[in-house]
């Protein structure tokens, strides 16, 4: 009974206008899309920096090998000079002694020290000497650096110096019988080892004694 009107012209407006929205839609998601693929890739560079940051400070440290108390002076009954001999720790890369930082602790004070590059045996108030126990291809005497698992080196504490004596005082100055000191070692990748130095009860008759 009736006619169907049909008007082609506003049929194609909506089209049209559905379209535009949908173009719109697209374009939104691709920008959001885009901005979460580049945050997300931020994240994992970070978090993968960070990972291999928390690894090198597990891994990348000294381990030490045997203390030793050298130069005694039996009149104070003191240890005078304190010998570290230390290597890397298992599946650490490179360990570059120059850069590490050693904190020598004891009840006199805290100390941080670095090390002399122009000495291996001796060390001043400020600074600890190196030198190679075991190196096949000189990197520990050329640039002070620990390349392989066979590389020992040790490090010297002259505990008069670190306190400010002078080699002549007559006052104590070094590790007494009994006395206890701690020194912590802190590579460059930030792995750090603690070293407890404990003198023995007496120096009496001994030119070196294990700490």
């Amino acid at each position: 009974m009736f006619d169907k009107l049909r008007n082609d012209d506003d049929r194609g407006q909506v089209g049209i206008g559905t379209l535009i929205v949908f173009i719109a839609m697209v374009l939104v998601a691709a920008i959001a899309a885009g901005v979460l693929i580049n945050t997300a890739g931020f994240l994992q560079s970070s978090a993968e920096e960070t990972g291999q940051q928390s690894s090198d400070q597990v891994t990348n440290r000294l381990e030490v090998v045997n203390t030793v108390g050298t130069s005694i002076d039996s009149e104070n009954s003191e240890v005078d000079t304190v010998e570290v001999t230390v290597k890397k720790a298992p599946g650490a890369a490179n360990i570059d002694i120059g850069s590490t930082i050693a904190q020598w602790v004891d009840s006199s004070g805290s100390y941080d020290l670095t090390v002399d590059e122009s000495a291996a045996s001796t060390s001043d108030n400020d600074n600890y000497g190196v030198s190679e126990v075991q190196d096949d291809d000189t990197s520990i005497s050329s640039s002070q650096v620990l390349n392989d698992p066979s590389d020992r080196a040790t490090l010297t504490f002259n505990v008069r110096d670190i306190h400010g004596e002078s080699a002549d005082s007559t006052d104590a100055a070094g590790l007494g019988e009994g006395a206890t000191a701690t020194i912590r070692l802190n590579t460059q990748s930030g792995g750090t080892t603690t070293v407890r130095l404990v003198v023995p009860e007496t120096l009496s008759g001994n030119s070196a004694v294990t700490l």
